[in-house]
Parts: C-alpha cells; sequence; structure tokens
C-alpha cells in the first residue's frame, strides 16, 4: 500500500514538464529507481482525445528514446516551415504534369491514361511449376518458364568436362563428391 502511494505522489510531484507540441500535447519526464538503476520515464498527457495520430514525428522519437533531447520550439518551426515547402514543391510538381499531360493531349499524342498498370503476374507464375499429386517437381524456379541463370547454365557446362571433387550444394541442391584416385 505504501509502495502503491508512493509510486501515485512521485507521478504527479516529481515530474518534470519537458514541452507542448502545436495541437497542446504536455510531455513529461521522471527519472525513477528501479533495482538500483536509475532510468528516465517519459510520457504525453493529451490535449482533449487521446489521438496518438496527433504527436509530431520528433516527439515520438523522444518518447521512444530515439531522441536524448526534446524538440525545441525552434527546431519545430524550421521543420513545419520545411514541410510547408515539401508540400508546395509537390503541388507545383503535380501542377506542371498535368500542364505537360494536358499540352501532350492537345497535340493528339496519348501516352497513358493516367492510372498505373501492376506488373504481369501470369508470367511471374509461370516461372513457378505447379506439383501434382503425388509427383515432386525436379525443376529449379530459375530454369521455369525458360528463364536462366547464366552462373548455372556456366556450372553446368563446366560439370560436362569433369567431375569434382568436392561437395556442393545445400539442402535440396546437396551434391556428395565424387571421390578420384591420385594421379
Amino acid at each position: 500500500m505504501r509502495r502503491l502511494l508512493g509510486k501515485i505522489s512521485g507521478l504527479f510531484g516529481n515530474r518534470t514538464k519537458v514541452g507542448v507540441d502545436k495541437t497542446g500535447n504536455t510531455y513529461f519526464t521522471r527519472n525513477e529507481e528501479v533495482d538500483g538503476v536509475v532510468k528516465e520515464k517519459r510520457w504525453v498527457i493529451f490535449k482533449g482525445e487521446e489521438d496518438p495520430t496527433s504527436i509530431p514525428v520528433e516527439w515520438i522519437c523522444w518518447l521512444n528514446g530515439q531522441r536524448k533531447k526534446a524538440p525545441t520550439p525552434e527546431e519545430m518551426m524550421e521543420l513545419e516551415a520545411r514541410r510547408e515547402r515539401v508540400r508546395q514543391n509537390v503541388a507545383l510538381l503535380k501542377k506542371e504534369e498535368q500542364e505537360r499531360i494536358a499540352k501532350e493531349g492537345s497535340k493528339g499524342k496519348r501516352i497513358s491514361t493516367g492510372k498505373a498498370s501492376g506488373p504481369d503476374l501470369k508470367s511471374f507464375i509461370q516461372q513457378f511449376p505447379v506439383p501434382s499429386e503425388g509427383n515432386d517437381v525436379e525443376e529449379s524456379p530459375s530454369t521455369a518458364g525458360g528463364l536462366r541463370n547464366p552462373q548455372e547454365s556456366l556450372a553446368e557446362k563446366t560439370k560436362d568436362e569433369y567431375q569434382s571433387a568436392e561437395a556442393t550444394g545445400s539442402g535440396a541442391s546437396f551434391r556428395p563428391g565424387t571421390w578420384q584416385p591420385p594421379t
């Protein structure tokens, strides 16, 4: 009971206000000794609804211990100004892209419909053979569909020329070495 009261009084009496963000969330810290080790505890008290998405990235980093020092108001203003410049640049680039597309469209050129086409999944799936019931697939994924790895084809050429005395591969591709008498 005494421990509980000590923790509750420590929560309110031994905390240090570190800062406030632009939405009014207040950030606190306190040093707490646990098993002889002093640890810094950091937390936020939300203004209004508890909405974690309202916490700026810099404060999240501080809360998680990725930053040693809390962000300063000056730093937060600089970062907000930078974010605003990025938003303006993105809007400008989008406008220029729309003008370019409209200009090309008026010339009779048709480059795209504005929709990004996805990958050709049929050709991708064909690279991987499907085993039928009771049959194991012996073909490697790199040779399926006519695709070959240049290193594998080189290995096959040299394999025909001579046998290696050392084991190669691992797992399913393991090939034991062959013993050859000394010449």
